[in-house]
């Protein structure tokens, strides 16, 4: 039976994986409770893992270098603990293929909608991203069957490639839950999960 992780693991984790993002954003990452949520931040930024900033008009919680070490360790020992590290490493490799052609899609979609003399880079790309999303169905599925924290990253990914034939932003954008936000934060899911870098 899938592992479900510890509230306190994830709210540290979820702010890893987001970056910056406010008690709402960390707390809805892994559908948490926003009060126990807001809590486990506090306690978090007590012992030094987390920080608050704001500037433009935002507030959030971002990882300082403590909690950037905490979250590994209790990932380390949660992958352990649930004897799940061959598998999610085994994942791992079957990724990095995965994430070389994902990253040449990304990279070729966005240097196409920079060039307004070229027409919009749709067809190829696309199809690559159909692809992608095939291929990154089972590599979560065998995830989650050890972690249930791994799941949601198929869904969010065809979900934003889906919206893209209305809207172009789902494929590349930062403001929405795009393709390539969903696939950064499984990267860094991952990388962090292993205690290894990109």
């Amino acid at each position: 039976m899938p592992h479900p992780s510890s509230p306190d693991l994830l709210v540290l984790h979820a702010v890893r994986l987001k970056g910056f993002a406010d008690t709402g954003g960390v707390a809805a990452r892994f559908g948490l409770d926003a009060a126990q949520t807001q809590e486990d931040l506090l306690d978090a930024e007590a012992y030094g893992w987390v920080t608050r900033a704001a500037f433009a008009g935002l507030k959030g919680w971002s990882l300082t270098e403590a909690g950037r070490r905490r979250n590994e360790t209790g990932l380390r020992e949660e992958l352990d603990r649930v004897g799940a590290r061959e598998s999610v490493a085994a994942v791992h490799d079957d990724f990095l293929p995965l994430n070389g052609q994902a990253t040449q899609a990304f990279t070729s979609w966005q240097l196409g909608s920079m060039d307004a003399a070229a027409p919009a880079p749709t067809g190829d790309v696309l199809a690559q991203l159909v692809e992608i999303a095939y291929d990154l169905h089972p590599l979560e599925r065998r995830l989650t069957a050890h972690l249930t924290r791994f799941g949601g990253y198929h869904h969010r990914f065809a979900g934003a490639l889906a919206r893209a034939s209305e809207d172009p932003v789902w494929i590349t954008g930062m403001e929405v839950d795009s393709c390539h936000r969903a696939w950064f934060e499984l990267h860094e899911d991952l990388i962090a999960s292993l205690g290894i870098s990109r």
